[in-house]
C-alpha cells in the first residue's frame, strides 16, 4: 500500500483524513454533496499512514448518518472488478468497517452490503468479521454455503480452510455452522476446527531456536542467521545470552559488541545495555559512530530502554549530537528526565519538528514528555503538531500535553476534540471542554448515549454530567 495523500490541514478534505473533530463540524455547515464527497474520498482511499492503530471507522460511519448518506460509492467500490485483482486489505477494509458501525446503528443497507460482499468479496472475512459482531443467527447461516464454496474439497482445499478458520478474528461464525443442521455444513467445518487444533498443537510441539545449552557463540550465531533471512532476532538472543552466558564469557561479549557480525554486535549491545554493564555506555556510542543502520537502530533502542540514574546523565551529554543517539538522549530525557531538563527536551521538539515535520516517529515521545514536565512554553509548538500531522495518535497525545501546559485548551482544542477520531482524545476532551459552549453540552450528550461510544469515554462524560459533576 501506498503512502496516502493527504490533504492540507486547512481544507475540508484535509480535516477528515486527519480525523480532526473540526472536520465533522465544518462537514456539518458545508454543502451537503461537497461533505459527502469528502467523506467517500476518505473512505474509499484509506488515509492512514498505519490502519492497524488508527482509528477512523467510526469516527466516517457518524458522519455518515449525519449527513444521512447513501452507500452508492462504497458499493461499487466493493464490488468492482479491481476487487478481483487487488486483494490487499487495504483497499476494503475501512469501508467494511464502516459498514460495521453502519450496521450497529440499524442502517440495513449497510448490513446488506456486508452480506452481499462476506458471499462474493475477495477480503470476504475481513466482512465476515463485522457481521460476526451484528448479524443475527439466520443471517450469518446463510452465509455458509457461500463462504464453504470457496475452498476446494480436496486436500489442499481442506488444509486451506482449516488454517481460516484456525486463524479467525471472529469465530462466532464457524461455531455456528459447526452445529448446522445441514450434515454437509457442521461435518466439513468440525474437520477444519479438529485440524487447526491440531496445527496449532504440532507447532508447539517443534519450537525453533535457541535451546539449553547453546553457547554464546551459537547465539551470536543464530542471530545472524536470521539478520540474514531478513529477520531481526538480537532481541531474544540477547534474552537468550541472559540465560546462557556467565561471568567467564563477558570478553567474549565484549569484543562481539566492538567488531562482530552485525546480528552478533546487535544483540551484544543489547545484552550489555539490558544488564546495566560499565562498558554499555561506550559501546554503544561506538555502534553509532562506527556501525551499519542495522546496527545504530539496535545500540539507539537498547539505550532507551536503559532506566538507571546513570543513563539519564549520560543522555544529558549527548542530548546536543546531531546524530540518532542525541535524538534518543532527548527522548530519554523526556520519559525520565527531571524539571532541570525542560530546556533540552524543549530543543529536541524544536529541532525534531523543523528537522523532520510534524509526522517525525520521534515527536511521539517527546510530546508525551513536554506535557510530563509541564513545558508551557511548548505550547504554540504543541498546537502546530496538533494541527499539521496526519497521525490521529500523534495528535492525541499532542491534545494531552496541551492539556497540561495550554491554558486555552479547555475553551479550544478541547471543544473539537469530543468529535476526534480517537477514543483517547475524546475521553480528554470529555474532561476538559468548557460546558459553556451548547455545542459542548450537546455532544457530551450524545456520547453518554451512543451505545458504540467506548466506555472510557462514556466514564469521563459522567463524570462532567453526572449528579457530582458540574451541572451542563
Amino acid at each position: 500500500m501506498f503512502d496516502p495523500v493527504i490533504a492540507p490541514s486547512g481544507t475540508l478534505l484535509g480535516l477528515l483524513q486527519r480525523g480532526r473533530g473540526d472536520g465533522t463540524l465544518h462537514a456539518l455547515t458545508a454543502p451537503r454533496a461537497e461533505a459527502l464527497a469528502a467523506l467517500n474520498h476518505c473512505v474509499l482511499r484509506d488515509p492512514r499512514h498505519d490502519w492497524q492503530v488508527e482509528n477512523r471507522s467510526l469516527y466516517y460511519a457518524r458522519l455518515y448518518l449525519d449527513l444521512n448518506g447513501e452507500l452508492d460509492e462504497i458499493e461499487a467500490h466493493l464490488f468492482d472488478v479491481e476487487d478481483v485483482f487487488d486483494t490487499e486489505e487495504s483497499r476494503t477494509g475501512l469501508a467494511l468497517a464502516v459498514l460495521g458501525h453502519l450496521a450497529s446503528y440499524g442502517r440495513l443497507d449497510a448490513l446488506e452490503l456486508l452480506r452481499r460482499y462476506a458471499a462474493s468479496g475477495s477480503n470476504w472475512a475481513w466482512a465476515l468479521d463485522e457481521l460476526a459482531l451484528r448479524d443475527d443467527d439466520a443471517g450469518l447461516r446463510a452465509l455458509a454455503a457461500p463462504v464453504l464454496a470457496r475452498f476446494a474439497t480436496d486436500a489442499e482445499g481442506e488444509a486451506e480452510l482449516a488454517a481460516v478458520v484456525r486463524d479467525a478474528f471472529e469465530p462466532r461464525p464457524w461455531r455456528l455452522w459447526a452445529d448446522d443442521p445441514r450434515e454437509s455444513v457442521a461435518t466439513r467445518v468440525r474437520a477444519a476446527q479438529e485440524a487447526g487444533c491440531f496445527d496449532r498443537w504440532q507447532r508447539q510441539m517443534r519450537p525453533s531456536g535457541p535451546r539449553p545449552g547453546w553457547s554464546v557463540q551459537a547465539v551470536f550465531e543464530w542471530a545472524q542467521q536470521g539478520l540474514e533471512r531478513g529477520v531481526e532476532l538480537h532481541i531474544p538472543a540477547a534474552r537468550c545470552l541472559m540465560a546462557v552466558a556467565g561471568p567467564e564469557d563477558r570478553p567474549e561479549i565484549l569484543l562481539a559488541a566492538v567488531d562482530g557480525t552485525d546480528g552478533a554486535r546487535c544483540t551484544a549491545v543489547r545484552y550489555l545495555a539490558d544488564s546495566n554493564d560499565s562498558d554499555a555506555f561506550d559501546l554503544i556510542e561506538r555502534a553509532v559512530t562506527t556501525g551499519s543502520q542495522t546496527v545504530v537502530e539496535a545500540a539507539v533502542a537498547a539505550f532507551e530502554r536503559m532506566r538507571s540514574v546513570a543513563a539519564v546523565d549520560r543522555a544529558r551529554g549527548w542530548a546536543h549530537r546531531p546524530d540518532p543517539l542525541g535524538a534518543a538522549a532527548g527522548r530519554m530525557l523526556a520519559c525520565r528526565g527531571g524539571v532541570e531538563d525542560r530546556d533540552l527536551v524543549l530543543g529536541a521538539l524544536r529541532e525534531a519538528v523543523r528537522g523532520e515535520g510534524p509526522d517525525a516517529p520521534t515527536l511521539w515521545t517527546l510530546v508525551d514528555g513536554t506535557g510530563r514536565l509541564g513545558i508551557a512554553c511548548a505550547a504554540p509548538v504543541l498546537r502546530h503538531i496538533y494541527r499539521e500531522t496526519a497521525s490521529s495518535h500523534l495528535r492525541g497525545r499532542a491534545a494531552r500535553a496541551l492539556a497540561a501546559t495550554d491554558p486555552s485548551f479547555p475553551a479550544g482544542f478541547a471543544v473539537e476534540c469530543l468529535w476526534d477520531c480517537e477514543e483517547t482524545t475524546r475521553e480528554i476532551a470529555a474532561r476538559h471542554a468548557e460546558t459553556g459552549d451548547t455545542r459542548v453540552v450537546e455532544q457530551l450528550r450524545r456520547l453518554a448515549a451512543d451505545p458504540a461510544e467506548e466506555a472510557e469515554v462514556q466514564t469521563a462524560v459522567r463524570s462532567r454530567i453526572g449528579p457530582d459533576g458540574p451541572a451542563v
